[in-house]
């Protein structure tokens, strides 16, 4: 597991870049932080002369383009932190390195410093604004810490490490800085339910048992109890449903069963996280892995466990679901396009029959009054043939009444546009059935082979057995 965080290095007031620049890698590569020097690697530069390089491409830069900078970043630096004991100094040093490279795409020197000073291990990654071939800045631009994440991310799940559940600020303020507190009720709910796993044989047990667990009680019309720290007495009857007083006396006859709330909640939480098993199994590496490795490269097994990330699944079912829902929808946007090329092609065709039939009319009128001569036909073959293909295309169409070319050509212009806008739908919605479609496929492919995987080692296992106790028999034998 890493998290990450891409940071601008700017200029400090009253010094140089190049002593800023200094500074920045001198503690990076510190002999002390990176086992002597051991735990530093850099990519088109030297770690002895990283500042000076920086320096140089940064006036390259300057004399190729003509532009100076305008802001003061001098460079970007990325910190990665891995959790504590799951990965190896040396092992976090390639990790970064994997991950400079694909976020800078090869085009920015960099160094990889892997400090190990501290309970966990963390990269320093100082990477140079400008580009090798000193022709272009790197653009910071917006989300870019959430790219980087992304491509560490599938960096580490390519070497088999753990990544970083994606939830939202609000889930993680609720749940780290602000836990939710118990109220009194759900305390006193908690110690009936202890209480109740005693089995005591009749209500009045309940209230001494609760007393000895540090509870006052009082009877009378309504019972109630006080806990330590209560300025007040809690009756029963609101401590909700399966903790009436009626309710408790009648799980205590036999008449009905107790469903502990906590018992309730903790189940109704519980689902088969299909992302958790493929983990697992990762983490195990077996003859399964390796055949689904060997046909699927691990950058693709690492996208597509990012993707099961980023979309919530937990479960085959919600996978093939999701599968099937962009489906329809892909389907339906498919029939909608359809719908409109077919309609676009009708109006193009109306438009070019009237417009035929209002030019070839009066030809036509003189080929009636002729009295259908053939002569006159041959003299206006296309016009009459123009005039007699519009009237039965009109009469296919059963019009009473012909349409008006000024109204057909509006509604072709809506009908068009109505297609770019769902074309673009479509194509987005194509892209991602298809995805969907990829992801399920390396998913059950990945879970068939980890089934065959567990067929054999049982199969294994049980001749292993047959062969022990074969082996046994035979020596008892001889013994006799």
């Amino acid at each position: 597991m890493a998290a990450t965080r891409l940071m601008a290095l700017h200029i400090n007031k009253g010094k140089t870049p190049a002593q800023c620049l200094q500074e920045r890698t001198d503690y990076a590569s510190n002999p002390e932080k990176t086992e002597k020097g051991e735990l530093v690697t850099a990519y088109e530069c030297d770690p002895m002369t990283v500042d000076e390089e920086f320096l140089l491409s940064k006036r390259q830069y300057q004399h190729i383009t003509g532009w100076h900078q305008k802001n003061d970043v001098i460079a970007y630096q990325i910190r990665q932190s891995f959790r504590p004991g799951e990965i190896s100094p040396e092992e976090a040093n390639r990790v970064g390195y994997e991950t400079a490279k694909r976020f800078t795409k090869g085009k920015h020197a960099f160094i990889v410093a892997t400090h190990t000073d501290r309970a966990h291990i963390h990269n320093h990654i100082i990477f140079n604004s400008t580009t090798l071939d000193c022709k272009r800045k790197f653009v910071d631009f917006h989300l870019s810490g959430l790219a980087l994440q992304r491509v560490s991310d599938i960096v580490c799940v390519e070497h088999g490490l753990s990544v970083i559940e994606k939830k939202s600020y609000g889930e993680r303020t609720r749940r780290d800085e602000y836990p939710k507190r118990q109220s009194f009720r759900e305390m006193i709910c908690g110690e009936i339910d202890a209480v109740l796993a005693k089995k005591p044989k009749d209500f009045e047990a309940i209230l001494k048992l609760l007393e000895a667990a540090g509870y006052e009680y009082k009877t009378g019309k309504h019972t109630a109890v006080r806990g330590k720290g209560q300025q007040r007495f809690v009756r029963f009857r609101s401590l909700g449903e399966g903790y009436l007083e009626g309710e408790i006396r009648a799980v205590l006859q036999g008449e009905k069963a107790h469903k502990a709330r906590s018992q309730k909640s903790v189940h109704d939480g519980q689902r088969i996280n299909l992302l958790l098993e493929i983990d697992e199994k990762i983490q195990q590496k077996g003859a399964g892995y390796q055949r689904w490795a060997s046909v699927y490269n691990l950058k693709q097994m690492a996208q597509t466990m990012i993707f099961l990330r980023e979309n919530g699944i937990e479960s085959m079912e919600q996978l093939k679901r999701n599968v099937k829902d962009t489906r329809e929808k892909y389907d339906k946007l498919d029939g909608k396009l359809k719908y409109a090329e077919k309609r676009l092609e009708e109006i193009s065709s109306l438009k070019t029959h009237i417009i035929n039939y209002s030019k070839t009319r009066d030809v036509y009128v003189e080929y009636r009054k002729s009295g259908y001569s053939k002569m006159y036909f041959e003299e206006h073959r296309e016009a009459v043939t123009l005039h007699k293909a519009a009237k039965n295309a009109f009469s296919q169409l059963r019009m009473e009444k012909l349409p008006r070319v000024k109204d057909l050509t509006a509604e072709y212009a809506q009908v068009l546009s109505e297609k770019k806008e769902t074309y673009a739908e479509f194509r987005k919605a194509r892209s991602e059935m298809q995805e969907y479609q990829k992801v399920l496929k390396n998913v059950e492919m990945f879970l068939q082979e980890q089934g065959v995987e567990s067929v054999q080692r049982k199969e294994a296992a049980k001749k292993g057995e047959q062969r022990r106790m074969a082996e046994g028999k035979e020596k008892r034998h001889e013994e006799r």
